[in-house]
């Protein structure tokens, strides 16, 4: 393999490489076990072959309230709660009738957002560098409030459709501004839709709502030649086809205890490539060592089989993980093979 980034396009191709790429996301309290281990540099030292960044934000993902103190307020005007180990949560919504009156959207286009980009890109030239570009429905329900806007889909979609165009402008001028600028492989859209069981919002629903301003985004980035990375929790089976067919290509983490990761590779391996499938709710923080490196094994051989497979956690090792399993899940990453 000539570099990391060759690794991934040729996995994303369906070409079973020698072995399978993995990508790894940290919460604080993962990160310092990580750096501890590790290193501070062990993104380099260990040459991990994805490399994700974004434009800044005013509530960056993870707050510490010994630097923004108990609560920050996002660019939308959502106040959150900050964290040492987490995300926070949002207070409560922005935006409390069903109406835009009185609201000004935020300006995607500030420089301070973007001002560290070119760097990032250059100093990770050679490995699969994804930049996140933003949410839809995610976005939407901190605002709003998940009863709020669920109420609203069904009584003012009208209102919801505007909300969804504001945000939906927002992604497509910061990922304009992203493509004309820097030079990087992907975008990736955060955006859950999935419980446990079954979506959020029904499947014709989101077609409605969501499907159209999403293919915006996608096409805007596909006529650049950038492939398309997607990150939503939860079992979301019944659109997983209209994602394809809106030219989605990483579908993101496919969490094995919403949906049957096998079914999704027999299914729909042919079109997409899947990132995720190490259990985090009852596996990672609860299995031995030797356990979490005989699942890395097994996810290798059965989902990497035919490429179109990138190992990951189902979501982002959060602080219940033991660092010796932390360990053990990326040593066993790293070895060659299938």
């Amino acid at each position: 393999m000539k570099n990391n980034r060759e690794w991934l396009e040729r996995t994303l191709a369906h070409e079973e490489c020698d072995a399978v790429p993995y990508n790894f996301l940290f919460s604080p309290r993962a990160l310092r076990a990580m750096e501890d281990h590790y290193g501070k540099d062990f993104l380099d030292s260990l040459s991990f072959p994805i490399r994700m960044g974004s434009p800044l934000g005013r509530k960056p993902l993870y707050a510490d309230p010994d630097k923004y103190g108990p609560t920050i307020q996002d660019d939308y005007g959502v106040v959150w709660t900050t964290n040492p180990i987490d995300r926070g949560a949002p207070i409560g919504p922005c935006i409390t009738e069903s109406t835009l009156k009185g609201y000004t959207f935020p300006d995607p286009t500030q420089e301070w957002r973007f001002q560290d980009l070119g760097a990032w890109c250059a100093r990770n030239d050679g490995h699969y560098r994804i930049l996140w570009v933003g949410a839809l429905w995610e976005q939407a329900t901190f605002m709003r409030g998940m009863e709020g806007l669920l109420l609203d889909v069904a009584l003012h979609p009208a209102f919801v459709e505007a909300l969804l165009d504001g945000i939906a402008n927002w992604v497509l001028k910061t990922t304009e501004i992203l493509l004309a600028r820097f030079p990087f492989e992907c975008i990736a859209v955060s955006d859950d839709y999935g419980t446990q069981r079954a979506m959020i919002i029904s499947p014709a629903d989101w077609r409605r709502f969501i499907k159209p301003r999403l293919k915006q985004i996608y096409a805007l980035a596909k006529r650049q030649g950038r492939a398309c990375f997607h990150h939503s929790c939860g079992h979301i089976i019944p659109v997983i086809p209209d994602l394809i067919e809106i030219g989605l290509d990483i579908l993101h983490p496919i969490q094995p205890e919403a949906m049957d990761i096998a079914r999704l590779k027999k299914e729909f391996g042919k079109d997409l490539t899947f990132c995720g499938g190490v259990r985090t709710q009852d596996f990672l923080p609860r299995a031995s060592p030797d356990e979490v490196r005989q699942e890395v094994r097994r996810l290798k051989r059965e989902m990497g089989r035919g490429g179109g497979y990138i190992l990951e956690p189902g979501i982002t090792i959060l602080a219940d993980v033991p660092p010796a399993n932390i360990y053990a899940l990326v040593d066993e990453a790293r070895v060659p093979g299938r």
